[in-house]
């Protein structure tokens, strides 16, 4: 066989994938969407918001029937924490 044409390896492949990502990234971050994806994040985890339970000393931790729920509350002072049914 006479083969003139030359072939692209996977290597340059898989990093030209690698640079993309990271170039989609930096875009995503200095472009100021990344503030959109923070504010629902701390939306998810309770940051700002009223805790939707009871708020028990953290030593004695939850009641039975309840469970620890994960976040920054605006109404669970230091050293309590929030627990909902």
């Amino acid at each position: 066989m006479n083969k003139k044409a030359q072939g692209i390896s996977l290597n340059v492949i898989i990093i030209a994938a690698i640079a993309l990502l990271v170039l989609v990234v930096l875009i995503v971050i200095f472009s100021g969407r990344i503030g959109i994806f923070n504010k629902g994040v701390e939306g998810a985890t309770g940051t700002g918001t009223a805790c939707p339970g009871d708020t028990p000393n953290a030593f004695d931790g939850c009641p039975k029937g309840k469970t620890l729920v994960i976040g920054n509350f605006n109404n669970v002072d230091a050293g309590k924490i929030c627990c909902s049914a």
